[in-house]
């Protein structure tokens, strides 16, 4: 049996799987930012014309899907499997979706993680021939996610400066064989669940940051790479606190991040003007910065490869009613773009 396995945590690709397309769908808020312009839809408010903000959060996933879909040239019917997932009480804005998409569909949890979770897993579908096209789909709202991890936004509380934004928006892409595809899935190291006993759910860059740091480390231990060998690392959601922590937990490490060759979605995605505190965060942010961004800049072949990490906070409104402190987890892979 082939192994497609280096060091401890990571997959290497052989055939390297395509992203075909991608799309993004986001609020108003996310549409007054640097990246408006790399946005497919930017909703006119946060209610999308439904009767609730759970049905927004389940519409704008849905639309980024099919325009994704409609960039590579492809119906629902062609699609073979659909991976991904939101923050939504068991991830109903996806799995309301896949409904009405009618896609074989595998819901995954990896709270802000989650769009290079499922991009890791449908790399190794395409890759080993089990299914293709396969649609990858991670989305967020910061009116469901206030509700349901913190405080409705009727009780009018006032947010902590480290608190993050939830990025109200949806990113999909679709993976695939091609021989020009927008960007080639070559290697991914998936992450270990690091806990260093945050309890503060308002900061989650700080619970998250360590799990960054430990997936980081393993990715350069396994492949024998430095910082040195990626036009650019990314990570998903730390914002301004976690992202100075993972710069100092790397930097102990003998791992240097600097402006030249680090960034974070939470950091890229709003308008420095917007309230925002410490940055944005939500399934959202890291999946519509790829979108937008990201995979723009692999396209232009302004960066030739790139080390895309999301991160994500554990938490739920049972283990934070409990005193559970907060796990994170983070999950890295590697896009490279056609020579």
């Amino acid at each position: 049996m082939a192994q497609h396995r280096i060091g401890k945590q990571t997959i290497v690709f052989p055939g390297k799987p395509g992203i075909l397309s991608s799309a993004a769908v986001v609020g108003p808020k996310e549409g007054r930012g640097p990246l408006a312009d790399g946005f497919d839809l930017v909703v006119n408010d946060a209610l999308f014309n439904q009767e609730s903000y759970e049905q927004a959060e389940h519409a704008i996933f849905r639309e980024a899907c099919e325009k994704c879909l409609k960039k590579g040239n492809f119906s629902n019917t062609d699609v073979q499997a659909m991976l991904g997932g939101d923050l939504l009480n068991q991830i109903m804005a996806a799995s309301l979706s896949a409904r009405e998409l009618s896609i074989p569909f595998l819901g995954l949890y990896g709270a802000c993680s989650t769009i290079a979770e499922s991009l890791i897993l449908g790399a190794i579908l395409v890759d080993g021939g089990y299914a293709a096209p396969v649609l990858c789909a991670a989305g967020s709202h910061f009116c469901t996610a206030e509700r349901q991890y913190r405080y409705p936004l009727e009780y009018g509380n006032q947010r902590t400066p480290a608190a993050q934004w939830t990025v109200t928006g949806t990113g999909a892409c679709l993976l695939g064989a091609s021989s020009n595809p927008w960007a080639r899935i070559t290697h991914a190291t998936a992450g270990r669940v690091v806990d260093m006993g945050i309890k503060d759910a308002n900061n989650m860059g700080a619970a998250m940051a360590p799990a960054a740091a430990d997936t980081l480390i393993a990715h350069f231990r396994d492949t024998g790479r430095t910082p040195q060998d990626y036009d650019q690392i990314i990570s998903g959601d730390l914002g301004r606190i976690g992202s100075e922590i993972l710069t100092e937990l790397m930097k102990k490490n003998d791992y240097l991040l600097t402006q030249d060759n680090y960034m974070d979605c939470g950091l890229k995605i709003f308008d420095p003007r917007d309230d925002v505190h410490a940055g944005g965060s939500g399934c959202g942010c890291s999946a519509t910065t790829l979108s937008a961004y990201i995979l723009p800049k692999i396209r232009k072949r302004e960066w030739k490869r790139v080390l895309f990490m999301a991160t994500g906070a554990l938490l739920s409104t049972t283990t934070s009613q409990q005193g559970e402190t907060i796990p994170g987890v983070a999950h890295a892979l590697v896009l490279e773009g056609e020579m």
